[in-house]
């Protein structure tokens, strides 16, 4: 089913048959005006996180791609981007770090992202699989006070989108904690083990706004 306007749901998983069923969100072209935000469970007011997520994209190579976006009034807070060069990157208020990968894809990736501020290191997860570390904004906090959204970059305050950096694909099973998660548990969700579910985000109860033509379809892991 499409939506147009707005949409309040909650990215329930249920059981069926053994099998886990959850909701995954289909952006199917490119758009100036579609997007969801993701209502989170406790201000993002964080010294360290890990960010997951499964996507699949068929824009390989073609242009850069907004993955995540996290924007207070003034500042991009946190925002995780596949690179025009197909390198995988997040920004936090700033420069960003940049991690050479594998390109996605129209086959699903997962990844995962891993920032300690205490440390300055920086990690990227694709497939379970770890990459090297970067030392990056040691000391740094991400602040309180915005919206979190996929499908756009906010260029001001919930507003001024580009289609040409917009979300093109299948996003779903995205979650977050306000700790670093070790190597073992990220490998683990990746294969889709249970593991403990995101404090900040948590795709199993996380309240969806849903704005455009974006699909919201059920699926079983």
């Amino acid at each position: 089913m499409t939506f147009s306007g707005v949409l309040f749901l909650i990215a329930t998983s249920t059981v069926l048959a053994g099998s886990v069923t959850i909701k995954t969100l289909v952006f199917p072209g490119e758009s100036s005006n579609t997007y969801v935000e993701m209502v989170p469970q406790k201000p993002l007011n964080l010294r360290a996180f890990t960010l997951c997520m499964r996507v699949a994209t068929e824009l390989a190579g073609e242009r850069e791609i907004i993955l995540f976006a996290y924007r207070t009034r003034d500042f991009d807070e946190l925002n995780v981007w596949r690179e025009l060069d197909g390198r995988l990157a997040f920004y936090l208020s700033g420069e960003g770090v940049f991690f050479k990968a594998p390109e996605l894809g129209p086959l699903e990736t997962h990844l995962c992202f891993t920032w300690d501020s205490s440390s300055g290191a920086a990690t990227l997860f694709m497939d379970g699989r770890r990459s090297s570390t970067k030392i990056y904004k040691k000391g740094h906090a991400v602040r309180t006070g915005g919206k979190v959204i996929l499908g756009q970059d906010p260029d001001s305050y919930f507003g001024e989108f580009d289609a040409n950096q917009s979300f093109v694909g299948e996003i779903c099973d995205v979650n977050m904690w306000d700790s670093v998660l070790s190597d073992s548990t990220i490998r683990d969700m990746s294969s889709m083990k249970r593991v403990p579910r995101g404090n900040v985000f948590d795709w199993e109860s996380t309240e969806l706004k849903v704005n455009g033509n974006v699909e919201v379809v059920n699926r079983e892991l």
